[in-house]
């Protein structure tokens, strides 16, 4: 069965060579339509050039736009950091510590408890247009507790990242090498077979420059895709590593030096922004317009968790984009598509393009413009998942 949606007023393909598209990396088409057959895209481009269907959805000059793909999320825990947010917002500056309160609770949490609070964040996502998304784990700490976190995540989605390489947990306090062993040895076994990629927090009060070569390498020997959370607390060498690593993303980057910047902008990693993490701490905005600059590319993603990001809106991540790291509407929207599934190392999502998988979202505005435009305003209308409306 195949399905046309037509009447759409301005589709975003992020597929330049669609046809009619205008100018730009956005591949924008006017008063278009999208071809879909069973869970891919065949066809999309001007309404008027349209292949006939078996059934036919009018937008009814809305704008769609791709699925938006987060490619970092940590939606696997229990308990409520809200007195954290609270004190911070009243003046306690941020700190890595406060993983280990979500830690504790996650680690006393049911089975069925974890499953049905991520079941709702899923429906969470869905409901704001978000199509693919990444889970961590790294609230867990242990064998069986991290083992039980990516086996979960793995219920979910594909896109799993074993990060048992969070904090230091407080029965190795003072002995961070080896927790390390503990991470790279029997943690990696348990939970490489539920994982795509492993994931390290390189960061003072977190893990050194060598501890994170260490956890990489070893999940890049079990065959696990690289990422790393670097640059969020202060400038260090996490960055580098990343590039030198060949990880797909680089998380946080915060604070970037020139060589850094250079570094990304040189390499196939992706710089993955996450604007919820400052609008929550109060830390400095990174600047996206230095990235994509210097040529790197930027992806946006929500980094949805209980301490220092409580957000799955990834509209509300491209409406701070926009406003507060010098990102261009088009530039944010993108790097929330196409962007993050460049730091997923995928090119069936985030695009509209034959082949693709049918991950639409029809807005309720004209433009996509008006998702920096409108912040705060639900806008999503109806979204389509491998074709399917959920």
């Amino acid at each position: 069965m195949s399905l046309l949606v037509t009447g759409i007023g301005e589709l975003v393909t992020n597929e330049p060579s669609t046809p009619g598209a205008e100018p730009g990396p956005l591949g924008l088409v006017r008063d278009a339509a999208v071809l879909i057959e069973g869970e891919r895209v065949a066809w999309a481009g001007p309404a008027a050039r349209a292949p006939a269907a078996d059934s036919a959805v009018d937008a009814g000059g809305s704008a769609v736009i791709p699925g938006f793909v987060d490619s970092h999320t940590h939606l696997v825990f229990a308990g409520d950091r809200s007195a954290e947010f609270e004190a911070r917002m009243a003046g306690r500056p941020y700190t890595a510590g406060g993983i280990r309160t979500t830690v504790a609770a996650t680690r006393a949490a049911s089975d069925a408890e974890l499953r049905s609070r991520l079941a709702g964040f899923v429906r969470e996502l869905h409901a704001q247009g978000t199509t693919t998304f990444e889970v961590k784990s790294g609230y867990g700490l242990g064998v069986a507790e991290e083992e039980r976190l990516v086996r979960l995540a793995r219920e979910v989605t594909a896109e799993v990242t074993f990060l048992g390489a969070h904090v230091v947990p407080p029965e190795f306090d003072g002995d961070a090498d080896a927790y390390v062993e503990r991470v790279i040895g029997p943690m990696l076994t348990a939970c490489a077979p539920f994982a795509r990629w492993i994931d390290v927090f390189c960061e003072r009060g977190a893990f050194t420059v060598g501890q994170s070569r260490r956890v990489l390498q070893a999940g890049a020997d079990a065959g696990l895709g690289v990422r790393v959370h670097a640059g969020q607390l202060g400038p260090g060498e996490g960055v580098r590593l990343a590039v030198e690593l060949g990880a797909a993303s680089v998380d946080h980057c915060t604070f970037l030096t020139d060589a850094d910047v250079a570094a990304l902008a040189g390499s196939d990693t992706v710089a993955t922004l996450l604007p919820g993490v400052e609008f929550s701490t109060r830390q400095p905005y990174p600047s996206g317009r230095r990235l994509v600059d210097a040529g790197a590319t930027v992806a946006l993603a929500s980094d949805c968790n209980p301490g220092s990001s409580f957000t799955s809106s990834m509209a509300f991540c491209i409406a701070v984009a926009v406003r507060d790291m010098g990102l261009t509407p088009a530039e944010a929207v993108r790097a929330a598509t196409a962007g993050g599934a460049r730091a997923l190392r995928r090119d069936d999502v985030g695009v509209l393009r034959p082949g693709s998988r049918a991950d639409l979202v029809r807005l309720r505005a004209p433009s996509y413009v008006h998702l920096a435009y409108r912040p705060g305003v639900p806008l999503v209308d109806t979204v389509w998942i491998g074709g399917v409306p959920v």
